[in-house]
Parts: structure tokens; sequence; C-alpha cells
């Protein structure tokens, strides 16, 4: 078993989950305070503009919806339908790993998504959150609101903080790794130049962005927060799988031979609102182990850790959401098994 590419393939999930992460956090805050107006607005794209939401890659997304229904902008439908939309930190990993069919699976997961909050809502009729809401709105940092200090760049360039220096020292260095072939594809295509731009863009907005954006959102949240957290699942999951294969353990063979077992286990681990346990299936797919009907099955049911903040709020709630999202999940999972899938 050789490490060095294990490590190199662990390297480069995990700088394109930073580099999107990056590019992500920066347009949702830059947006902070629209999209909650403009979904309070109702109409028939209010579903599905929430399920849009909840596509996003990443948590953001998801929180954005959670904070929308605990503050009673959004139906219990809605939720329902965006916790299915979400894949959470998965899908960055996903994009990295099989592009296109990540692509194929997030446009399933949205349309199926808004098909499950519209029957929700007509089955149970329109229910907005039962919790404990808050009076005060949506919260929104200070230098983060109309008028604090600028999102789009800093005042002065003059002054380098060590937090801003470490992470642009991190970015070029990746992209070098890139350029080199050193990470990700070794020959030059779509994939590489794609990683290579997105890099330069998340550059980009390290330089620029305001200290408070920078240390609140990228520090804080992206870089202490989940990085260290995405690597050492990523890391884990291939070292074991590449053990196992090692040690020729059949585990392929028994998942193609008992695909119903599979696609359970992928449906009940979906309910654990963190995300590196759903990388295991996100590996075995791209492996070829693994049918897509199971993979699609663990995406609907799981959203990272979207939903935590529910949790905490209401644990009543979330187990409601999940158990909308469970039934969704063994339907479209079962019948793209039963097709072939």
């Amino acid at each position: 078993m050789s490490l060095r590419p294990i490590l190199a393939d662990s390297l480069m999930i995990t700088g394109f989950v930073f580099v999107m992460m990056v590019l992500v956090e920066y347009a949702q805050v830059t947006t902070a305070g629209v999209l909650g107006r403009w979904l309070q607005r109702g109409g028939v794209f209010r579903t599905a503009a929430v399920a849009l939401v909840g596509t996003a890659p990443g948590c953001l997304g998801a929180f954005t919806d959670v904070t929308l229904y605990t503050h009673g902008l959004i139906s219990f439908g809605a939720l329902a339908g965006a916790m299915i939309a979400s894949s959470g930190d998965e899908a960055f990993v996903m994009l990295a790993m099989f592009p296109e069919r990540a692509l194929l699976l997030f446009a399933i997961l949205f349309a199926y998504g808004l098909l499950v909050a519209l029957l929700v809502d007509r089955v149970g009729g329109v229910r907005l959150y039962r919790g404990r809401s808050c009076p005060d709105g949506i919260e929104l940092h200070a230098g983060e609101l109309p008028h604090g200090h600028g999102l789009v760049w800093r005042r002065s360039f003059t002054e380098l903080s060590a937090r801003r220096g470490g992470l642009a020292v991190a970015l070029a260095l990746f992209i070098a790794a890139v350029a080199l072939g050193w990470v990700g594809p070794e020959r030059w295509d779509w994939v590489r130049v794609t990683l290579l731009v997105a890099t330069v863009l998340a550059l980009a907005v390290t330089v620029v962005v305001p200290e408070h954006f920078l240390v609140e959102h990228l520090w804080a949240h992206v870089a202490k927060r989940h990085v260290p957290r995405i690597f050492a699942w990523v890391l884990g999951v291939l070292l074991a799988l590449a053990w196992l294969q090692a040690a020729e353990v059949p585990l392929a063979s028994w998942i193609k031979g008992h695909p119903a077992w599979a696609l359970l286990a992928a449906v009940l681990i979906g309910v654990i609102p963190e995300s590196g346990p759903h990388l295991v299936f996100v590996t075995l797919f791209a492996q070829g182990a693994l049918p897509f009907s199971v993979l699609v099955a663990s995406s609907v049911v799981q959203d990272g850790h979207g939903m935590l903040p529910l949790l905490a709020e209401s644990p009543a709630e979330f187990l409601r959401v999940k158990a909308v999202n469970i039934l969704a999940g063994l339907g479209l999972g079962g019948a793209l098994m039963a097709v072939g899938w």
C-alpha cells in the first residue's frame, strides 16, 4: 500500500473543499440580509428558492434555511425539501472526485427536494416552526450590515496579519502544487484548469477582504473548523479502503451482492448530523464499489452538519425533518435500485 497517492488525493480533495468554501462563504455573506427579505415575499417560486439555497455546497445553504425556518419565514415542508437538496461538505468532495456525476446528483436532489417539499406542505398543510423563535430576527455581524465597513475589499492594504499571510501562503503553495502536477490531475484538463482558477480567486478573496471577514469566516469557520476535519476523514477513509483492498477483503463484491443492506446502512448513517461518516459512501462510489442508488439515498438523508442548529433549538423538529428524509431516501434509493441504478 503506497501512502504517497493517498496523501496526494487527500490534499487535493481538502484543498478543493477549502477553496470552494472560501468562495461560497464570500458570496453568501456579501448578500447578507438580501436572501431573507427576498424569500419573505412568498409566491410560487418560494419553495424552489429555498431548495436551491439548500443545494449550495457546504453548510451555509443549510444553515440559512434552518435560520429562516426557526424565524418563521419558511414552512416545514420547505425545510425538509431543502435538507434533501443539501449535501453538506460532501458536495465539494464529490465535485473533486467525480464532477460530472456530482452535478447530475445535485440536479436530482434539487428536483426531488422540491417535489417532497410541495407534497409535505400539501398533505400536512403549511406548517411553520413550533419551537422557540428568536424575536430579534436573523442576526448579522455588525461589520456585515449594509452601513458597516465594506465587504468587497478592505480600506487599507498596508497591514498584513499573520492569519491573512498564512492563508495566502497556503493557497499559493496549493496553486504551485496543482500547476506542477503534484496534486490533482497529472495532465492538463478542464478539472485542473478549474481548480487553478478557483484557487486564484480564493487567494484574491483572502487578500482583499476586510479583517473582520477574514477572521470570523475564512479563519475561524473554514480553516479551523472545516478543513482539519475534512482532511482527517478523507485521509482516514482512503487509508481504510486501501487497507481493505490490500488485505483482499471482498467489500465491493459484498456490496454488489447485498445492495439492499448497503442502501439501509446509507440511510441510517445519514441521520448523523456530521459530514465525515458519509464520505465512506462517496469514496466507495468513486471507486466503483457502490451503485448510484445508494449514493443518492445517502445524499437525500444526510445534510452534513447543516441541521445541528435545529437540533440545538428543537430536537423534536430535528427528528421530524429526519423522519421525512429517511422515508424520502428509502423511496428514491429503492426506486433507482429497482431500475438498475
